[in-house]
């Protein structure tokens, strides 16, 4: 019930910490409001409003074509799917917490026929050791950039160096699970062509940090982008038109790419207010992307009322949920265009407050 009423009062608020705002029908409406309405459509993959966007993503990653899905969850199963037949090698390799192993209903094995194989443990990135010590032979590595489960970290850029130089000499593929690698970007302080040029395809989500509708990009060389169209219509993911999420994902992705710089800093102004609350600490405690953890020492049954009483009182939302974990509970941050908008004294007394109700909990 707790846990209701918290969502409740998030809901209620009119401003939040973290994201873009509110997911209604104004994510639309705002994308399409200086869109020509004789732009023609799409129709099955084809037309121009598809096919531009296609390359412009193909040249923004730095490969040689791209192709627009639905979902990533569709996106990277076909692409470890292709990575495996071109071996003829079932096996994958990635993390414990990957999306594809806990998300998804253990749809790469159950369409696909495809083992993973899991590298490193749940409470930490992978490492090069961890590939180089594989037992067993995989066609295709993915890394996870942020790697969101463990609070968006990540490893060195030397790391990736390393794990994408053995990758190439074992003939390995080497697949980016980028779905906000742009969030990367000012950490790494690399150019996206860097980062994506050390792996044989990339995915990068249109809603998450971006904040389109939905969506994902996939992009590699010329005969991969073709083996992925086939495999795009085997699994039903050629509608008939796909341009409200084409349409919204160029217009979010043209707003927000160059705000990364700016959601990490704040990230980590953040994080320095809820690690000084007694009984609150994040993971990482200093952010590497916009994304950390928010962890409580108390129970999700303690935590709730509090919450939702900050929210109701300044009417400031900080979650709608509360994960129950071994000891006390959690949620997740992403910061995006929303805690810009808050002024600095109400974050400020909202954390002093929270602090001091943290400090009467047994």
């Amino acid at each position: 019930m707790r846990q209701n009423e918290l969502l409740k009062s998030y809901e209620q608020t009119t401003q939040q910490l973290a994201g873009h705002g509110p997911r209604n029908v104004a994510v639309l409406k705002n994308a399409f409001e200086s869109i020509d309405g004789k732009v023609n459509s799409d129709k099955y993959g084809q037309g121009s409003v598809i096919e531009d966007f296609q390359k412009q993503m193909a040249d923004f990653l730095g490969k040689e074509a791209a192709v627009f899905f639905p979902s990533g969850t569709m996106a990277q199963q076909i692409a470890l799917r292709i990575w495996c037949d071109e071996k003829d090698l079932k096996k994958v390799a990635y993390h414990p917490l990957s999306h594809l192993e806990i998300h998804e209903e253990d749809g790469l094995k159950e369409l696909h026929g495809i083992q993973s194989i899991l590298l490193a443990t749940e409470d930490r990135v992978i490492e090069l050791e961890d590939v180089t010590s594989m037992s067993e032979d995989v066609a295709c590595v993915l890394l996870e950039l942020p790697q969101r489960e463990i609070g968006g970290q990540l490893p060195s850029f030397e790391t990736l160096e390393a794990i994408s130089r053995y990758c190439r000499e074992k003939e390995i593929k080497l697949h980016l699970d980028g779905a906000r690698i742009l969030e990367c970007l000012p950490y790494y302080e690399k150019t996206i062509k860097e980062i994506c040029g050390l792996f044989d395809s990339v995915y990068l989500s249109m809603y998450k940090g971006i904040g389109g509708i939905a969506g994902a990009i996939l992009a590699g060389d010329q005969d991969f982008i073709a083996q992925s169209k086939i495999w795009k219509k085997r699994h039903g993911g050629d509608l008939i038109s796909l341009y409200p999420y084409i349409l919204s994902a160029d217009a979010y992705f043209a707003q927000r790419k160059n705000r990364m710089g700016d959601y990490y800093m704040q990230a980590k102004e953040l994080a320095l207010y809820f690690n000084s609350c007694k009984g609150i600490f994040t993971v990482p405690k200093v952010p590497v992307t916009n994304m950390f953890h928010v962890h409580f020492d108390k129970t999700p049954e303690q935590v709730s009322p509090i919450l939702a009483q900050a929210q109701e009182i300044m009417n400031l939302g900080v979650t709608g949920y509360l994960r129950k974990e071994k000891q006390g509970c959690s949620f997740e941050v992403s910061i995006g265009d929303q805690y810009n908008k808050i002024p600095q004294p109400k974050v400020k007394v909202l954390f002093e407050w929270l602090g001091e109700k943290m400090e009467t909990l047994k």
